[in-house]
């Protein structure tokens, strides 16, 4: 499905023929992409019956020892069965302040931008797999991933996740469920 833009408003629908594909393929692991939890509570409503594994920025991404998302609604999360994960973007990390910091182009900003072409929710989808590979969050089965653009999701794919040591020899798209037209 192809949504005219980007944007919050895609999430329920991009959400509900995550889990249609899903199901289609025989697939139980969804990934999914959170900052407040809001988005991962709506997953956890629409997305029964599948692991949920939500993904969220890493502790200090927009304060010094603070995480984005409040420790009370990972607890909610968790307690309602999702697994929580709070990485390091694997699709910037530390390149990114090597790049703030004395300019230059790098590789992984490159491989993030090149994503990008897609949209954003891509560029996130690929790289919150990569996240919850490496946080061991994930069987090695193929996913539906789940990302999107500022606000909510917009985005699904189905693919083949891998650690960030080997994405150019396993990371493998299968699938775009679902992505908007514009950004």
């Amino acid at each position: 499905m192809i949504f005219d833009s980007a944007g919050e408003h895609n999430t329920e629908t991009a959400l509900s023929i995550a889990g249609r594909r899903a199901a289609e393929l025989g697939i139980q692991e969804v990934v999914v992409s959170s900052t407040s939890g809001k988005t991962a509570f709506k997953a956890l409503d629409i997305l029964t019956g599948f692991r949920v594994v939500v993904v969220t920025y890493h502790c200090g991404f927009r304060e010094p020892f603070h995480n984005v998302m409040p420790v009370s609604v990972r607890a909610e999360l968790e307690g309602r069965g999702a697994r929580v994960v709070s990485a390091t973007h694997a699709l910037s990390g530390v390149e990114r302040s090597i790049a703030k910091t004395y300019g230059g182009v790098y590789p992984v900003l490159l491989v993030a931008d090149t994503l990008r072409l897609f949209g954003q929710g891509t560029k996130v989808a690929v790289e919150i797999a990569i996240m919850a590979a490496d946080a061991g969050a994930l069987s090695g089965e193929d996913i539906v991933s789940v990302g999107g653009t500022a606000r909510g999701v917009d985005t699904a794919l189905v693919l083949k996740p891998a650690h960030q040591s080997n994405v150019f020899k396993d990371l493998f798209i299968k699938e775009v469920v679902c992505k908007p037209r514009s950004s």
